[in-house]
């Protein structure tokens, strides 16, 4: 993406998700695919590699998720700063545990990445760390549909 490319999908991101709370989940997840991708750069073995970046396509997918949920909270409830409406304090709880899961999936494969040798059992240590990740997406997901949320 060029610059003005980048300008403009800035402004449409200040439009669909504000410029507080709910734009930094999702920049903050997607801050995590970007990680998890560099990492998959530097993986040397074809098995492994195919393994993980099946992980980072699964990963992928939920971004559009993520999206979706932090517009509709901002519709809901618009933030241009840090605080956290109480109504939206558990999507926003599980929004972040997402991010944190994805984190530490992006740092389990390039623990796999740096590791000497075959690895016994794959990509097994990502793949549970990416469980999280999908169970933290849907629990948000979930919580916004209820009425407690609206």
């Amino acid at each position: 993406m060029g610059f003005f490319g980048a300008v403009r999908q800035g402004r449409k991101d200040d439009a669909e998700l504000g410029k507080g709370l709910w734009r930094r989940a999702h920049d903050r997840f997607q801050r995590g695919l970007d990680r998890y991708h560099q990492v998959l750069e530097g993986v040397e073995d074809e098995q492994l590699y195919g393994e993980l970046v099946v992980i980072a396509n699964e990963l992928a997918d939920l971004l559009s998720k993520v999206r979706a949920i932090c517009m509709e909270a901002q519709r809901r409830a618009p933030s241009e700063g840090l605080d956290i409406p109480g109504s939206l304090a558990s999507v926003h709880r599980a929004l972040s545990k997402a991010g944190n899961s994805l984190a530490t999936t992006a740092e389990a494969a390039a623990m796999l990445r740096l590791a000497v040798g075959p690895v016994p059992v794959g990509a097994a240590s990502v793949r549970r760390r990416a469980e999280a990740v999908y169970e933290h997406v849907e629990e948000a997901e979930r919580l916004l549909e209820t009425p407690a949320a609206s």
